[in-house]
């Protein structure tokens, strides 16, 4: 079983394209809504969360207070980095452990925003890039959350660029609404199945 990423700027649509992939029978793990349920599931991430960012971090039903989470990571680079040194390993082992259930599969993928900032594509086979241009995800997201664009670039610059991932990714699926994205899929997901039938010979 091959472990392919998929990766790509806030607003670039890599849920849309993980979407694609699911519709093709893929199966994929979706990093991000795994980690937030870890952090209202695992005591131990509860405990250590509280520890970085006070009672605060839950509200009073118990839940992950995500507004304050994010109003503390967006401006402090080094509280960003105190909650990925969280976060990071328990999904690390979530994601090890998701994949047992798979082990049947051609390839799975692992939809997460930061694979490269972290480090998460040294233990992944493939990565695919999701690109659009910097004006293009500021508009969705500012369409998609109703925030401004000073918000939005500010979520932006905790995430590399995409002319320093683009050399690192094995594929590249571009969503600037001229481009195809099903045939880019498509096309993507015939080569991952190819790799791994010649993998299994």
């Amino acid at each position: 079983m091959l472990k392919v990423g998929i990766t790509g700027g806030i607003g670039s649509g890599k849920s849309l394209v993980s979407g694609i992939f699911k519709l093709l029978n893929v199966p994929v793990y979706n990093s991000d809504i795994r980690a937030k349920q870890i952090m209202n599931e695992s005591q131990d991430v509860r405990t250590q969360m509280i520890d970085v960012f006070g009672n605060e971090a839950y509200d009073q039903d118990g839940n992950l207070n995500r507004t304050h989470i994010a109003s503390r990571v967006f401006s402090d680079k080094e509280m960003l980095s105190k909650l990925n040194a969280i976060v990071h390993p328990a999904v690390g082992i979530d994601f090890s452990n998701w994949c047992r259930d798979y082990a049947d599969q051609p390839y799975i993928l692992k939809e997460a925003a930061l694979i490269f900032e972290a480090g998460i594509n040294t233990s992944l086979d493939k990565v695919i890039l999701v690109f659009a241009s910097e004006e293009l995800r500021i508009s969705r997201v500012m369409s998609r959350d109703g925030v401004d664009e000073a918000s939005v670039r500010s979520r932006i610059e905790n995430q590399w660029t995409d002319r320093k991932k683009a050399p690192l990714a094995d594929y590249i699926i571009i969503n600037d609404g001229d481009h195809s994205l099903l045939d880019q899929t498509l096309e993507i997901h015939n080569l991952l199945i190819d790799n791994a039938q010649n993998l299994a010979k």
